[in-house]
């Protein structure tokens, strides 16, 4: 392999529905769904060579708003001069149960302070809330959720750790997705998310899917102008002969070449025991996301950084 390549997957071991930012100190940071117990946190320099530096949480610091439950699909953010990680809470079938969480630290690595449940299913009255997403727009914050029961938004507090008193969910897609990340880009906002099954092993048919709007809470529309809302969408990413179950992306990362980069997981065909990370170009055409073949790569460019 040459010096200036990789090879999917980037870390060949579960760390499912990643999130990752930039630390202050260069790093970029990564974390994952707990298939590490108490929620890994790798990182890297490069986004191809990856360390495991900790847990986001101690069996005396985790959240137990549902006591058994695993915590699933973070999202990391800086906010002000704090980290804040939102996290799901769920039991595997528990759709009324499950919610989410935030806790903050100082700096990307932990620990961080656990700072309760934000909301769960039965309260919000919104079925399987979890897969948090934080956005900023217009000078507000917002929270977006929802998986196979409607993708909804809600807009949070000042701080961000709380809803916003008196806000209620708003649904922008329908019942066919999980996975919310939302990206603005030159005037549009593109919802990308998974639909299918995410854990079957060789059976799992997750695939990334994208649609997009010119107002934060849509319509998002695919390319022929129909609504996610009635579950249309653009594919992704999708499998090929080496891969299955590719979805749960991450945010977007853009390197020193001005290149946009995606993480997202994957089932290996030739060994398929967990979701490993993997990590692909995202070329931009016509104002819409493309990544080449539209299934993941073997060997491909490192990122420039």
């Amino acid at each position: 392999m040459a010096e200036n390549t990789y090879t999917n997957p980037v870390v060949d071991y579960s760390l499912p529905d990643p999130s990752v930012i930039k630390g202050d100190d260069g790093y970029y940071y990564l974390y994952a769904t707990e298939d590490i117990r108490n929620l890994p946190i790798h990182r890297s320099k490069d986004l191809v060579n990856w360390e495991l530096v900790g847990t986001a949480f101690t069996d005396e610091t985790r959240p137990d708003f549902e006591p058994k439950g695993g915590l699933w699909a973070p999202d990391i953010n800086k906010i002000g001069d704090k980290y804040v990680l939102y996290y799901s809470m769920s039991v595997w079938g528990g759709e009324w149960t499950c919610g989410i969480g935030c806790a903050v630290a100082d700096t990307p690595a932990g620990k961080f302070k656990d700072c309760g449940m934000m909301f769960r299913s039965n309260g919000i009255n919104v079925q399987n809330s979890i897969d948090p997403f934080y956005i900023e727009d217009g000078g507000k914050k917002y929270l977006f959720w929802g998986s196979f029961h409607g993708i909804y938004g809600i807009e949070l507090s000042d701080d961000g750790l709380k809803v916003k008193e008196g806000a209620k969910p708003v649904q922008v897609a329908g019942d066919a997705y999980e996975g919310t990340y939302i990206h603005k880009r030159d005037g549009y906002y593109y919802l990308f998310a998974s639909i299918g099954r995410c854990c079957e092993g060789i059976k799992s048919t997750y695939t990334t899917v994208v649609g997009r709007s010119d107002k934060l809470f849509g319509p998002y529309l695919d390319k022929q102008g129909r609504s996610m809302s009635d579950n249309h969408h653009e594919i992704l990413i999708q499998k090929n002969e080496s891969f299955v179950g590719t979805g749960h992306n991450s945010e977007i990362v853009t390197d020193k070449a001005g290149d946009d980069w995606m993480f997202y997981h994957a089932v290996k065909v030739s060994d398929p025991d967990g979701r490993v990370l993997m990590l692909d170009k995202i070329v931009w055409e016509e104002d819409w996301p493309s990544v080449k073949t539209n299934s993941p790569s073997l060997e491909s460019e490192k990122p420039v950084l």
